[in-house]
């Protein structure tokens, strides 16, 4: 076993149950347009403000025929609102135009909406549909160069690298743990290798603090 699968399963074994942080409920809609708000935000704040956004605007074509300003008044507390509503309503717009109103399961499709790049098009593809998909957020980028299963701090690239490394079951799963991992013990300024499981296992050389 390389060291890849060795990281995938000593995390799958710390962390058992972790999943998406964003409480989408199994709605494809809901955590396509959490993943756009949550950019320089954190789950807990968009979370927060979920219920009340949802109850207004349930699905794409709710958003699509909104009056100007409206949605603004739901996301405002999120920051850079004013440019997430734009992104949200032209992602909304083609879904009812383009998609029927459903959010598509291919790259090409996803990244073709308004507010959506690779690192939400995998977390839709990987939490939704079950295809895998590197999510190459900033704990995913720093932690899998820390390990040295990736080499760069470019997502796309750091995606590509880790992609044949864990397999694509396992993907999601994988990068949903690596937040938790990264929040909890190997944070950017003061990580705490001396408490680090993967350090205790040998799979990782960082200095001890």
């Amino acid at each position: 076993m390389n060291d890849a699968l060795k990281i995938e399963q000593a995390l799958a074994e710390h962390y058992p149950n972790e999943k998406c942080g964003l409480e989408a409920g199994e709605d494809p809609f809901r955590l396509l347009i959490m993943a756009i708000l949550s950019a320089q935000c954190t789950d807990k704040r968009i979370n927060e403000i979920s219920p009340a956004l949802f109850a207004r605007f349930p699905d794409a074509r709710s958003v699509a025929v909104s009056e100007p300003g409206e949605l603004e008044k739901y996301i405002y507390s999120v920051g850079l609102y004013n440019s997430k509503a734009r992104s949200i309503r032209a992602c909304c717009a083609a879904l009812v135009e383009r998609f029927g109103g459903n959010v598509p399961s291919d790259m090409d499709s996803l990244l073709s909406l308004g507010g959506v790049g690779r690192k939400v098009a995998n977390l839709i593809r990987g939490d939704v549909f079950g295809l895998g998909g590197i999510v190459a957020d900033t704990h995913c980028i720093r932690i899998s160069n820390r390990l040295g299963l990736a080499h760069s701090t470019d997502p796309k690239k750091v995606e590509f690298e880790l992609d044949p490394l864990i397999p694509r079951e396992k993907q999601s799963a994988f990068c949903h743990r690596l937040v938790v991992f990264g929040r909890e013990i190997c944070s950017a300024r003061t990580p705490k290798c001396g408490m680090c499981f993967l350090h205790e296992k040998g799979l990782c050389k960082g200095e001890e603090k």
